[in-house]
């Protein structure tokens, strides 16, 4: 009964998942590099030999991973030597995002709360880590690992974005940044913030459809900014609830005006409410 069926299935998959990344081992493997950079559980890792030896095991670890997209022993090897080669510099950029956190935001207490606990570093680490990888033009595991991090933060930043440092997302839930956004330095962005396109149309997908936001600009909660050839010139500020599709220029204030009224309750009010509710 089901063997056309089982066969349709068999034709496809194997073709189409041939060179496709393992997403358990994707995932697995964010999971513990993530920890060996900013959670050293275990207390040997506080030992320089135990840190080495970590870090060879890591590499193993990700050749495993590549290998299958890769499909070429040469070519992994190259990726994994130019990754590990880079985490130095990321994890610098990512110890400004986390400091940057600790300067502006009141309820953190230290560093360390930051690294383990916000949501918005998190994102952030995922995204430098898999932006790396998205510019080897490594098919599908970058994608991979920016949802791992949207699902479990509900932050959902494109490893196609090109974002400064440092940056800082406060709570962060909803945030989505589109592939083609530019982000500059020291940017602060708010829960509930897009950055993304006016158009969805397939025949975009190789042009600028997201906004560039310049250096030292904050974006406030609920705040949805479209378009490629939209710019946020540096030093603005962009209030709560705006919607922007047009540039504006250096040090600006946007803001969204509604009104909010608060009276007296009269007589008969309270059935006006109750027929709302």
């Amino acid at each position: 009964m089901y063997e056309e069926f089982i066969n349709k299935l068999f034709k496809r998959n194997s073709k189409n998942y041939a060179a496709f990344p393992d997403k358990k081992q994707a995932e697995q493997f964010m999971d513990d590099l993530f920890e060996f950079l900013f959670l050293p559980n275990d207390i040997q890792q506080k030992t320089v030999p135990h840190i080495a030896n970590r870090l060879s095991s890591l590499k193993i670890q990700f050749f495993n991973l590549l290998y299958n997209v890769a499909g070429d022993e040469k070519q992994t090897n190259k990726y994994v030597e130019k990754f590990f080669g880079s985490i130095p510099q990321i994890y610098d950029f990512l110890i400004e995002d986390a400091e940057s956190i600790l300067q502006f935001d009141p309820a953190s207490e230290s560093l360390e709360e930051i690294l383990v606990a916000y949501p918005g570093f998190y994102a952030t680490a995922v995204y430098r880590l898999a932006h790396e990888l998205y510019g080897y033009n490594i098919p599908i595991l970058p994608r991979l690992l920016s949802e791992y991090a949207h699902n479990k933060t509900g932050i959902d930043i494109h490893p196609g974005a090109t974002i400064g440092h440092p940056f800082f997302i406060d709570h962060g839930t909803g945030i989505v940044i589109g592939e083609t956004t530019i982000i500059g330095n020291n940017v602060k962005i708010y829960q509930g913030v897009t950055l993304g396109a006016l158009s969805v149309a397939k025949e975009l997908s190789e042009s600028k459809r997201h906004p560039t936001i310049e250096d030292n600009v904050i974006i406030y909660a609920g705040s949805t900014i479209l378009g490629g050839d939209t710019v946020v010139g540096r030093d603005s500020i962009i209030g709560g609830n705006v919607w922007l599709t047009s540039s504006v220029p250096s040090n600006s204030v946007v803001y969204h005006k509604s009104e909010i009224t608060v009276k007296d309750m009269l007589p008969g009010d309270e059935l006006i409410l109750n027929w709302v509710i």
